[in-house]
């Protein structure tokens, strides 16, 4: 069994543009869910090693995950540019540099 449910543009990088394609598929005689990489460029054009797959057993446990996941949760996850530009400027001056 072969399905695509949908795709994400990554970006492109020299020439060669990646996708994040979500699907069903079947793998060794067993259906799940493959979240895969894939690539469009000159030498290559196809999925990639990069991705992984939740068998179709575990796919409601991952699906519980990922609804748990808030609007507010990625917005705590994102950098926090404009309270730490202070801390910014202090690395772009050398001489301020920390010691590690």
């Amino acid at each position: 069994m072969e399905k695509d449910i949908g795709k994400i543009s990554k970006g492109e990088y020299q020439g060669t543009a990646t996708d994040i394609v979500i699907g069903i598929r079947e793998y060794n005689g067993r259906v799940g869910v493959d979240i895969r990489e894939f690539t469009t460029g000159e030498r290559y054009t196809g999925p990639t090693k990069k991705g992984l797959r939740i068998p179709a057993e575990k796919f409601q446990q991952f699906k519980e995950m990922i609804n748990s996941i808030s609007e507010e949760d990625l917005k705590a996850a994102e950098p926090e540019a404009k309270e730490d530009l202070g801390e910014q400027q202090k690395l772009d001056n050398p001489e301020e540099m920390p010691d590690y």
